[in-house]
């Protein structure tokens, strides 16, 4: 039973260490007021695309549109590559109908996407 129990607590050791680790990526990253993007729990690989209306990335299998003010365009250190580069930090909060509201932090974006949304320059007049 005792060797149980301690083996019990060296896998939450050893196990409790390794999402800290993976999320060494983002502990650089700030959001655009100087807050750190990450609390070491909530940010993640994520999928995008880009729509009309702007950029939208999967989270927790839903569809997230992302505020552009949130949007970073840049490469991570140790970056897998399993969704392109997409990366959003966040909080998920749950509603009264369970279902769930998801408010971006940051985003990050490869930085070749940064082309896709700038603006067409604007005629002069004559």
């Amino acid at each position: 039973m005792v060797q149980t129990l301690f083996l019990a607590l060296i896998m939450l050791m050893v196990g409790g260490g390794r999402p800290a680790e993976a999320h060494d990526i983002y502990s650089h990253l700030r959001d655009s007021w100087g807050n750190s993007c990450c609390n070491d729990q909530d940010c993640r690989p994520a999928p995008y695309r880009v729509t009309p209306a702007g950029v939208q990335m999967l989270v927790d299998g839903e569809w997230v549109e992302v505020p552009g003010y949130t949007i970073q365009y840049r490469a991570l250190l140790g970056d897998q590559g399993e969704t392109g580069g997409g990366h959003w930090c966040g909080r998920a909060y749950q509603k009264v109908d369970d279902s769930v509201f998801h408010v971006t932090q940051c985003a990050v974006l490869p930085p070749n996407t940064a082309a896709l949304f700038r603006l067409a320059p604007v005629p002069s007049s004559p």
